[in-house]
């Protein structure tokens, strides 16, 4: 019978397979839903007059990081994009430090960095549509030349390929190094794993899912404000 990595749950008639990266994907949810919901609860009970403390404090570098990252790429008026991209930022730094716990990070899938992208893909031709209107939008596609209206087209399109493939590689490919090390430090002595192993961790999980979060969230912040009218940057 095929073993299924994941979830099955098992019905009356049939067997549902949840993949585990979309059962890793629900627990950092969770978990972060979890976290805002105390978080939540602390602010309300905090005195505003006095410097947070702990939990707060953390939350407060972490917004005011955020604000300051927006703000100088997309400019002060499109601030409102800050709580996306702390959420998104958020989930992404978890979900590449995933492999830290012993799971297989959710963004190894290229599944989720996908659909990750094209959030980010709708988002740029919502608000571009909506910032310079129907004949702006559709203008910027014959730009500078009608002649380069399908190259143009088949760019905006490579924008959340390229996003999703970078992302996914970079994750997948430090978790298929640090499987195989483990193979080969088993076979030789299990006294050199956490001597090798530690190290390596600390680049291909700490770094470069740290790395590659930040890298992900600036190009969305990117793509997004230079698709939008000038009128809304700052």
């Amino acid at each position: 019978m095929e073993q299924h990595r994941g979830l099955v749950v098992h019905l009356k008639d049939k067997d549902l397979w949840f993949h585990e990266s979309v059962v890793n994907s629900w627990v950092i949810l969770i978990v972060l839903s979890i976290l805002c919901v105390i978080i939540y609860n602390k602010i309300k009970k905090a005195d505003p007059l006095e410097k947070p403390t702990g939990l707060l404090h953390i939350v407060e570098i972490l917004v005011e990081a955020i604000d300051g990252l927006v703000i100088q790429t997309m400019g002060k008026r499109n601030l409102k994009f800050a709580p996306y991209m702390l959420s998104l930022g958020m989930f992404l730094a978890c979900a590449n430090l995933w492999g830290l716990l012993g799971f297989t990070p959710p963004t190894s899938d290229y599944n989720v960095t996908l659909a990750l992208a094209l959030i980010t893909f709708v988002m740029i031709h919502f608000y571009s549509f909506k910032t310079k209107g129907a004949g702006g939008y559709f203008k910027q596609f014959a730009e500078p030349m009608f002649i380069l209206t399908p190259i143009n087209i088949i760019g905006e399109i490579a924008n959340p390929i390229s996003l999703s493939f970078r992302l996914f590689g970079n994750v997948l490919s430090g978790a298929l190094i640090m499987s195989l090390v483990y193979q080969g430090l088993s076979k030789l002595s299990s006294f050199l794993i956490p001597i090798v192993a530690a190290p390596l961790h600390a680049y291909f999980d700490v770094f470069a899912g740290v790395l590659q979060t930040f890298i992900f969230l600036m190009l969305s912040m990117t793509y997004i404000s230079s698709n939008m009218a000038e009128e809304e940057e700052n």
